[in-house]
């Protein structure tokens, strides 16, 4: 008996020891292929800017770790010397291992901490469908190469199938983790690629548990939300005023026509200038009739903006305020990628949001012919 009371004792001692403690994360990371004497920095995101990087570690003997302090769950980043790519990890209390693929780095292993094993769970299931679709890709081309319409039809209801599964699962994955930071930062993906409308990622947030919301990324993504809420169709676009290329200060509201195209883009951004030949085309077939456009850029050089502005043959209203994504207009109107388009009608209602080619032609025609 007496001898069984040690050995539990010695469990419990040993359980005290390896768990961490409130509020502290220590993370063991194994890694294979990375050289001795290799740095590795652990960098914490900060929104428009380069990752900051926070410590410092050394690989020995394909192994390191580190320790610190977390009140609640915060998106980081393990950048190896050497190795193309992060790895994203999720600091928040617990004793966490990785198992980090040198290779692929986005298919490491993280377990020991809920978070990151939701982030395990999420990035698998992506992986999964994507490989569905590729395989059945790949069975495709070969029935299309042996004439076999058959099995082709049946491959194209079963992809579409898959692709409803795929469109699904973010929405799918936060409604089944309500408690889980990993769902804050997919509805932070589907606001920043505009995949959802804000109302819509308005009800995700809105039946998270209130722990999570009530997290930094938390807190911030209902400020975001506020914000879009402003900026919604019906709403009265907010009034801004800025310098032009000439030096000289313009407002919104002063610039207004019968209907305006907001218009934020950069010249360092390929998408916005591919756009711009059809801006110059609808604002010249449309600008007798009302049509204005006012550009804000996210640029940094003033010599960029208007070298941008020359070689594109932009001849509407622009503003800038050289501050890339700091820009005050751009924070104002929650720009988080560009392009991005506002459609305002002559009392700077917004009307319509992020129409580009020939939806937005349509649309201009609708409200001007």
């Amino acid at each position: 008996m007496k001898k069984i009371g040690t050995i539990l004792l010695l469990l419990v001692v040993l359980v005290a020891c390896n768990k961490v403690e409130k509020d502290t994360y220590k993370v063991t990371v194994s890694v294979d292929g990375v050289e001795d004497g290799k740095q590795v920095y652990l960098q914490k995101p900060v929104d428009g800017q380069r990752p900051e990087v926070i410590d410092t570690m050394e690989v020995k003997e394909g192994k390191f770790e580190f320790t610190g302090k977390a009140e609640s769950p915060q998106l980081h980043y393990l950048f190896f010397e050497g190795v193309r790519g992060v790895l994203p990890i999720i600091l928040e209390e617990g004793d966490i291992q990785v198992t980090a693929y040198k290779d692929s780095l986005n298919f490491s292993k993280i377990e020991g901490s809920p978070s990151n094993e939701d982030f395990t769970a999420f990035i698998q299931g992506s992986k999964t469908i994507r490989d569905k679709m590729s395989d059945i890709q790949k069975k495709g081309m070969e029935a299309q190469q042996s004439g076999d319409t058959i099995t082709m039809n049946t491959l194209k209801e079963t992809f579409e199938e898959v692709q409803e599964e795929a469109r699904n699962y973010e929405n799918d994955f936060v409604d089944t983790h309500k408690e889980s930071y990993i769902s804050l930062l997919v509805i932070q993906q589907m606001m920043r690629t505009k995949s959802k409308t804000s109302e819509e990622v308005g009800v995700l947030f809105n039946d998270l548990s209130e722990d999570i919301k009530n997290t930094e990324l938390g807190k911030t993504i209902s400020e975001e939300l506020g914000k879009a809420n402003k900026l919604s169709v019906g709403a009265v676009a907010p009034d801004f005023s800025g310098p032009t290329p000439d030096g000289e200060t313009v407002s919104l509201k002063g610039s207004l026509g019968k209907v305006t195209v907001l218009d934020f883009w950069a010249a360092w951004c390929k998408p916005c200038r591919a756009e711009n030949p059809n801006l110059v085309k609808l604002y010249a077939e449309y600008h007798d009739k009302g049509l204005n456009v006012v550009g804000v850029s996210l640029d940094r050089k003033a010599e960029d903006w208007k070298k941008a502005i020359e070689d594109d043959n932009l001849p509407w209203t622009h503003i800038s305020n050289l501050k890339f994504w700091q820009d005050p207009i751009a924070q104002e109107y929650n720009i988080r990628s560009i392009p991005a388009t506002f459609i305002l009608d002559e009392n700077g209602k917004i009307i319509a949001k992020d129409l580009r080619g020939e939806a937005l032609n349509e649309k201009i025609a609708s409200l001007l012919n």
